[in-house]
């Protein structure tokens, strides 16, 4: 145990020439915590392998700590899976418009309640209230901070300690193991299911809205499955009629919520924000960063007397937006108002790129790399959107010896890359892949495949 007395001081390793590097590098507290549990863990594995580390080693080791200890977890990819949603690579990329709007706001200060005109404090939700406004034609608005708060601030200020009507076929779980029910637990409302798992008939509204403690009708999008078969169920426009028979509201969850009708690019039909409120919906929920193509938010318009109601609750506070927030989904929404978003939103732009422009990228790419082939293949909205729904699409397939190591080399990049199998072999759709993001993209197969 003698031999330990060889191992350098933690002060001499630090002022080292590589000491003071990683001192400037990571700074002197980091860098002394490094550097100590370094040199603990020689002094505990000293009795099974008998090795004292020279300086060097010990400095190259503390050096690797601090870049495990600092790197950034939050990065970057390059998507070529062809899902365009991705719920696990950050849902939609945001428009330069977007971008910048956020690079303004978050260099400074901002007018994020402050009212220039008068000098005086004003209020966030002016930011994006007119817009949605006048984009929908909805007389309130209300941005928080995802839809499942937009859904919890609606019952929590609406129906505490009150019924709330939903159909059996709307009892829904998204990702991450969101249930419906839990939402609605959770703000004090109470749940009356009516229907069957595959049936519900108006009647069943009927005969349930006259349970007088009965606050709300929810009506929930089934954003991420299909019922087909034996199955039936009352348009909106009909439970909205005999709700409002008794004076109830009726609240669509849209979940996903596009502005733009699907069925123009050979989807199938996704219920927009419009024909919500067209079927007299008092208010709708859903979210930013789906097909609307913004930020994460949660989005709530409809009834400015239930608007209001909401606004006032304390929840509101504990989930409203932030500046960040408001600045991308408003220059956003500016895209739809100027009537540009299928071209300057990206995932518009993904999914209204036609087949033949995706298969000249496609054999682009295969004449840079040198290698594989191009072939027919299917992408996909994703994010809650459009379920079993597909769009044709052009895939580079290479066939190259451990598809799976390589696949784990492409998410060691820098960006990452994430691709996919098919066919014991690596594919790669360019709908997904930003046009500015393709000479990077190329660049880095190179270096991986050769």
């Amino acid at each position: 145990m003698s031999q330990l007395r060889r191992l350098p001081s933690v002060d001499l390793l630090l002022n080292t020439p590589q000491g003071s590097n990683l001192i400037n590098a990571y700074g002197r507290p980091l860098t002394l915590n490094a550097i100590r549990s370094v040199l603990e863990d020689v002094r505990e594995n000293y009795p099974r392998n008998n090795i004292i580390p020279d300086q060097v080693i010990l400095l190259d080791e503390a050096a690797s700590r601090l870049n495990n200890w600092t790197e950034k977890t939050l990065q970057p990819v390059i998507n070529a899976t062809g899902v365009i949603l991705h719920t696990n690579l950050g849902r939609a990329p945001l428009s330069q418009s977007a971008v910048l709007a956020i690079q303004e706001v978050s260099q400074g200060y901002c007018t994020l309640e402050y009212d220039l005109e008068k000098g005086v404090r004003g209020s966030r939700s002016i930011h994006t209230e007119e817009l949605l406004k006048r984009l929908t034609g909805a007389e309130a608005a209300l941005v928080v901070n995802n839809n499942a708060a937009a859904l919890l601030a609606i019952l929590s200020a609406l129906a505490p300690r009150r019924q709330v009507l939903i159909a059996r076929t709307q009892l829904v779980e998204i990702g991450g193991g969101f249930r419906v029910p839990d939402v609605m637990k959770q703000s004090g409302a109470r749940l009356l299911e009516i229907g069957t798992t595959n049936r519900v008939h108006l009647s069943d509204y009927e005969t349930a809205l006259h349970d007088q403690s009965i606050a709300l009708v929810l009506h929930a999008h089934r954003s991420n499955f299909q019922i087909i078969g034996f199955t039936s169920e009352p348009s909106l426009a009909e439970i909205v009629q005999v709700s409002h028979q008794l004076n109830i509201p009726v609240v669509d969850d849209l979940g996903s919520g596009s502005l733009i009708d699907t069925d123009q690019f050979g989807l199938g039909h996704e219920p927009t924000i419009q024909e919500s409120l067209a079927a007299g919906v008092d208010l709708v929920c859903f979210s930013g960063d789906k097909l609307l193509g913004g930020p994460q938010a949660g989005i709530i318009i409809g009834r400015a007397d239930l608007v209001a109601k909401i606004m006032k609750h304390p929840l509101a506070r504990a989930i409203r937006a932030d500046k960040l927030c408001l600045a991308a989904l408003s220059a956003t929404l500016l895209h739809y108002i100027k009537d540009e978003a299928i071209i300057k939103v990206p995932i518009w732009r993904m999914i209204s790129e036609p087949s033949d422009q995706i298969q000249q990228r496609a054999d682009h790419w295969v004449n840079i790399l040198g290698q594989g082939e191009v072939i027919s293949g299917q992408s996909t909205v994703g994010g809650g959107s459009l379920p079993e729904e597909t769009l044709p699409t052009f895939l580079v397939a290479l066939k190259i010896p451990s598809p799976n190591r390589v696949l784990a080399k492409l998410r060691s990049a820098q960006p990452a890359i994430i691709a996919r199998l098919q066919d014991e072999r690596l594919v790669l759709d360019p709908r997904t892949v930003l046009i500015e993001q393709e000479s990077i993209l190329l660049e880095n197969i190179l270096k991986i495949i050769g």
